[in-house]
């Protein structure tokens, strides 16, 4: 691993991954309308068996499991331990869903045992994606399928271009980061994950765009919700690494300048910011 995918791995079984707990709720009614369109073009069926791969406080699995019934099986595996404990608290008794600790591009996988290779969010931050794309594939059965929605670029998604942006003047200016670095915004380049996929091994790969609008925050009110927004912007994702270290009066105006920003986006019980993601599908070559 490059020294950042190191911070970035210790970072998710530490601190990012304690505050996704905390915004559990939240960040997954983020995510559900982008989850829900990977697993249509998953089209999972009744007695199937499901790779979900980043699978955080296990949504995904859940929803998955629903699908393929007591019959199917989804291993959820994700490289957070206090994300999988929160998974594993709120999934029920009798879900045929499983959840583990791992790193699904190193960790020993069943041979040929899954139908589907899924991931909401979860496959972008993999420091050598083909070589960890290859190492999964041999838990794919023939034919088995992938679906996985991914962020398109920083520039398209305003939950993060929104709050970066209103730090001007306020942070000090620092140099882009390597588009193919891992990270949310890694597979931005739709050629590169064809790239990547077809490297691997997979065939049939396809990609098509998929917008969304993004309740962000919560509140009783509209203040209320742009509060939550802001704290919610603070303590999780990229602004919150940049603040990080920064002191209290510095934290004061980025929390003013990020409300600024949010206020002109619609929404009255939550913020609604735009967000734009691929979803990616592709295929284990029949053998």
């Amino acid at each position: 691993m490059t020294e950042e995918n190191v911070y970035q791995v210790a970072d998710w079984k530490g601190q990012s991954g304690e505050r996704w707990v905390t915004y559990q709720a939240r960040l997954d009614a983020m995510m559900a309308a982008f989850g829900q369109a990977a697993i249509e073009a998953a089209a999972p069926a009744t007695g199937e068996r499901v790779l979900d791969v980043g699978c955080g406080a296990g949504a995904s699995s859940l929803d998955l499991a629903a699908r393929v019934g007591a019959g199917g099986h989804v291993l959820g595996v994700d490289i957070s331990e206090p994300l999988i404990v929160s998974a594993r608290a709120r999934a029920p008794q009798d879900t045929p869903a499983l959840f583990q600790v791992a790193d699904a591009s190193s960790t020993e996988l069943p041979e040929g045992a899954f139908d589907i290779l899924f991931s909401r969010f979860g496959v972008m931050f993999f420091d050598d994606p083909t070589a960890a794309f290859a190492h999964m594939l041999r838990a794919l059965k023939p034919g088995a399928r992938v679906a996985f929605v991914c962020w398109r670029g920083m520039a398209e998604n305003d939950w993060v271009r929104l709050p970066l942006g209103a730090m001007k003047g306020i942070l000090p200016p620092t140099a882009p980061p390597d588009p193919e670095a891992p990270g949310p915004f890694s597979f931005g380049d739709q050629g590169r994950v064809a790239r990547i996929l077809t490297a691997a091994g997979f065939t049939d790969v396809a990609i098509a765009p998929f917008d969304a609008s993004i309740p962000f925050g919560k509140g009783e009110t509209r203040d209320a919700a742009l509060d939550d927004a802001v704290k919610m912007t603070l303590e999780v994702g990229p602004l919150a690494r940049a603040l990080a270290d920064q002191p209290d009066d510095i934290r004061a105006r980025a929390s003013a300048a990020v409300r600024a920003a949010f206020a002109g986006c619609p929404g009255e019980r939550s913020v609604m910011i735009d967000g734009a993601a691929w979803i990616v599908t592709a295929r284990n070559p029949a053998s």
